[in-house]
């Protein structure tokens, strides 16, 4: 059942599909939340999650929703998958220069041409689906790295 935020102020013109919101509770203390029922909590503090997380956490979860499909094809339906996101903003013009994505995939059975492909399939799926990332790197530089696959990229 989709959620709506409380009445506390009247919802703007715009909200609809895909509207996200977060209600201030306190010194810089969000709660965001989604039309699903999600909240988190966007801060500094203990059990918090703060800004520049939640955009490494985009990036990373983009990436990984938009390989998904295509990586199940060459490494089973149930593979596991576990993406990493690294980067801190420059605090001379405050905004992130470079982040830095790791994904870590079951590759010891694979041949080197295997993991080449898996390679490939990560990179043009993520190009091309993930609108997080189209979104973002034109400011950004954002990097791809299948970690245990280097030496077959070199």
């Amino acid at each position: 059942m989709p959620t709506v935020p409380d009445d506390t102020f009247e919802l703007p013109e715009d909200f609809g599909p895909g509207s996200v919101w977060a209600d201030r509770t306190g010194h810089r203390t969000l709660v965001g939340r989604n039309q699903r029922g999600v909240e988190i909590r966007i801060g500094h503090g203990e059990g918090e999650i703060n800004p520049g997380e939640l955009l490494r956490l985009a990036l990373i979860g983009c990436a990984g929703m938009s390989s998904d499909v295509n990586l199940a094809r060459r490494l089973g339906e149930d593979f596991p998958m576990r993406l990493w996101a690294h980067g801190t903003s420059d605090e001379s013009d405050n905004r992130y220069h470079r982040i830095e994505e790791q994904v870590q995939l079951p590759l010891e059975d694979l041949t080197p041409e295997q993991i080449q492909t898996v390679v490939k399939v990560f990179s043009r799926a993520v190009a091309a689906g993930c609108t997080v990332e189209r979104t973002v790197v034109p400011g950004v530089e954002v990097t791809h790295r299948v970690l245990g696959a280097e030496a077959e990229q070199a």
